[in-house]
């Protein structure tokens, strides 16, 4: 309702007219169902009543449904649509490699042998050289 200017018509779901609709198409159907099923065959005369009585329990209850659904929608926040999620994307950047790890597939682990700043028995000093 925020988005509404003054003399435009409301879209489907801000509007009364798609619940309206929807709660008269269950209304019919269930009026068409129990007028069938209640009469219990040709034999006998339809019941309206019945008839009457479930599509109005019916539109009833889907308008109640379909109001208390239109009234709990919200959007999403902008900020819930950014980030940096592993599966954001499944098309690859040119500066990846071949495993998609870019750059940081080739840096080795400060323990690992031949790492940078290493000394010969393994040890590194605070600023990476040997101590």
């Amino acid at each position: 309702m925020a988005h509404q200017k003054p003399g435009e018509p409301r879209n489907l779901r801000t509007s009364v007219k798609g619940p309206l609709m929807f709660s008269a198409f269950w209304a019919v159907v269930a009026f068409v169902a129990v007028l069938i099923f209640a009469s219990g065959g040709s034999a006998r005369s339809p019941r309206f009543d019945l008839a009457l009585t479930a599509a109005g329990i019916a539109f009833i209850v889907t308008l109640v449904i379909a109001a208390m659904l239109s009234m709990s929608y919200k959007d999403n926040a902008a900020h819930l649509g950014k980030g940096s999620g592993v599966n954001l994307s499944s098309a690859r950047k040119s500066s990846q490699g071949h495993g998609g790890h870019g750059t940081q597939g080739t840096q080795r682990h400060p323990d690992a042998p031949g790492a940078a700043g290493t000394a010969g028995n393994g040890e590194s000093g605070p600023d990476g050289g040997a101590s």
